[in-house]
């Protein structure tokens, strides 16, 4: 039986959608991904909006390697910005519960990365809404 060799190479696509910077990964953020991956998502960051979504649909398995690749890429956004994690698959979901990462990162299950992000804290929003009934 032939052996099977996975490739390291993690696909990546950038897009700007207004002030959003939406980056793509699709395939296995670890420990074989994370050299090459680290210079082409750090070149991915420079000049991004205020937002940056980084959307996880298509990654199919993450170690702590991709994890720390995660945690990298939120230090290197500016100041004052927002990283969103969009539709992680339930076992990404999983490690970032575990991890302690999803109260780090803002977490959008949607893989609608293009999705508003809230303008103004939740408790604000809850007020709006009170308001308005």
């Amino acid at each position: 039986m032939p052996s099977r060799t996975a490739s390291s190479e993690v696909g990546l696509s950038r897009e700007q959608r207004g002030d959003r910077t939406v980056i793509a990964l699709d395939g296995e953020l670890d420990i074989a991904s994370a050299p090459s991956l680290r210079e082409r998502l750090h070149a991915a960051l420079i000049d991004t909006g205020p937002y940056v979504v980084i959307d996880l649909s298509g990654v199919a398995f993450c170690d702590a390697s991709g994890l720390a690749l995660l945690v990298d890429a939120r230090r290197r956004v500016r100041p004052g910005g927002t990283v969103v994690l969009a539709a992680p698959r339930p076992q990404l979901l999983r490690l970032l519960q575990v991890t302690g990462l999803d109260r780090v990162f803002t977490v959008h299950r949607s893989g609608d990365a293009a999705e508003p992000l809230p303008a103004r804290p939740a408790a604000e929003q809850l007020d709006a809404r009170s308001a308005a009934a």
